[in-house]
């Protein structure tokens, strides 16, 4: 699970502009936010630079916290 949606939301970012800046379409970076799918940790880690945040913040914790 990954909060991608939560923080383009966060900071007033279109899923339109995460596909262009990955150089993926729309329906993978909207199954990504909604958590259809996953991406790579690759990936992962892209998304979180294109957004300055840590790619923890990305995450949603197992723990309950």
């Amino acid at each position: 699970m990954n909060r991608i949606k939560e923080v383009l939301n966060e900071k007033g970012i279109k899923q339109t502009w995460l596909a262009e800046k990955l150089g993926k379409s729309f329906k993978i970076v909207n199954a990504y936010a909604c958590n259809r799918k996953q991406p790579s940790v690759e990936t992962l880690f892209l998304i979180a630079e294109l957004l300055n945040v840590d790619v923890k913040d990305l995450l949603i914790s197992n723990k309950g916290e």
